[in-house]
């Protein structure tokens, strides 16, 4: 948990009262955060009479265009003018990836600088050891920015819901896959239409891979759940699958049956274990979750003490980015000032075994092409049977006359996820089935 430590001498106070940011990267998050200073005329501010200054900028190319002008004498090709600078008491890493960020941020910590980070991947993959070496450098290390944008849920796990055993995490944590699938609900329109769609609009990258396929919704999971369940988390361990095989029929069945499709980031507790998964899942259309469209992120979690809380705010784009770091910055210019740090984000003290997804028990949701003839009902209702899986109904939607074809939705009861692996495998070998389209978990609404 989050705790305030007074500090006598605090490593980074400069005589000078003058608080000085190193910035490392200037794209487009880096840009929105230099506007919003510069706008809000932040450098101007002050904490106890010591003004905050902007020193150096670090970019690999000092000539390339930026979405907001930086005077040309703050820009250097030189991380160490950043990192290693005595002027420098904060560094701000709006870079991204793992290259060269990772060795920058635990540089600049041994340099006794405090560091702000909007990088998920990072904090995913190094956050733990980052966070015990600001520890023993007793410097702040912030990352609100890292997940939901300029949604305040870093903070409000660690400081606002300290005082509660939470018992699960539910989020649409991605801003580009929740726009996507929200256009093929809401538009009508296919799968890649509405990728095109987003990445026209600027809520998705040239190179979506990361976004489509979880693996966003995964490093910001991890960051999540090593906070709220206080325990080391190794994000290799999240089950994680991607949006791209939904397709717009799986929405109008989906819709039939009264649920909603969404890109879901689960973590639940039980006893001494945690089970973590980024998945598609059918979704009730009561669940608040359901109605979370476009680049919106929520976060629902639930305490033994407060009971469940959702947090919600715009997840995709540089303002809302922006608006975290600043923040970041700012709290940790104030405790610069106050010659205090921000300490306890590595108070590590539960030992929790990641269960795998294979033992997840849930309801499912599947959509079959199969040959057109008597005797297939039966045959996969069989199969279904034979690995324990309970069919809850069965519906014919669609019949192909030319292919002698039949398009069959099924829903099952409460079923171990290993027995639907089976299940799923033996559909696929059977001369029956032409093709399986769809297998999608529906998520509970529990109140």
């Amino acid at each position: 948990m989050l705790v305030l430590v007074r500090m006598k001498n605090s490593p980074n106070v400069k005589q000078s009262k003058e608080i000085g940011i190193g910035m490392l990267g200037c794209g487009v998050v880096g840009s929105g955060v230099l506007k919003a200073f510069d706008q809000k005329k932040l450098w101007d501010n002050h904490f106890l009479q010591h003004p905050i200054k902007l020193r150096k900028v670090f970019v690999q190319d000092t000539a390339k265009p930026r979405d907001w002008p930086v005077e040309e004498s703050l820009l250097t090709t030189n991380a160490d003018l950043v990192i290693g600078a005595s002027n420098v008491d904060v560094v701000v890493e709006v870079m991204g990836g793992l290259d060269p960020a990772y060795d920058l941020v635990k540089q600049s910590m041994l340099n006794r600088k405090h560091v702000v980070t909007a990088n998920k991947e990072l904090m995913a993959k190094h956050g733990i050891e980052l966070m015990e070496l600001a520890e023993q450098q007793g410097v702040d290390l912030l990352f609100e920015a890292s997940v939901g944008g300029g949604m305040p849920i870093v903070r409000s796990i660690v400081r606002d819901l300290r005082a509660n055993d939470i018992h699960s995490i539910r989020a649409i944590i991605n801003g580009t896959t929740n726009y996507i699938l929200s256009r093929m609900a809401l538009g009508e329109i296919d799968y890649n239409d509405a990728l095109s769609d987003a990445q026209r609009l600027g809520y998705a990258e040239s190179n979506p891979d990361d976004d489509v396929s979880g693996i966003d919704a995964t490093y910001k999971l991890a960051v999540l759940s090593v906070l709220a369940f206080r325990t080391r988390i190794d994000v290799a361990l999240i089950y994680c699958e991607g949006i791209q095989d939904i397709s717009l029929r799986d929405f109008q069945c989906a819709k039939e049956l009264g649920y909603s499709i969404k890109l879901l980031a689960i973590a639940s507790k039980e006893n001494s274990s945690l089970t973590l998964r980024v998945h598609p899942v059918l979704i009730a259309e009561t669940d608040p979750l359901a109605k979370v469209d476009g680049i919106v992120n929520a976060v629902e979690v639930q305490g033994d003490l407060i009971g469940k809380v959702i947090f919600q705010g715009n997840g995709a784009g540089p303002l809302p980015t922006s608006s975290a770091v600043v923040s970041d910055i700012l709290e940790i210019a104030k405790s610069i000032a106050v010659e205090s740090t921000l300490l306890g984000y590595g108070n590590l003290s539960n030992t929790l075994s990641i269960e795998s997804v294979s033992n997840l028990t849930s309801e499912y949701y599947f959509r079959l092409w199969v040959k057109d003839k008597p005797g297939v009902l039966a045959a996969i209702a069989g199969v279904f049977g034979s690995h324990n899986v309970s069919i809850a109904s069965v519906l014919q939607k669609q019949v192909d006359i030319e292919n002698q074809s039949a398009e069959l939705v099924i829903t099952t009861h409460r079923a171990r996820e290993s027995s639907v692996w089976n299940t799923v495998s033996e559909l696929q070998s059977m001369v029956v089935v032409q093709d399986v389209s769809s297998f999608i978990r529906v998520e509970e609404h529990r109140d």
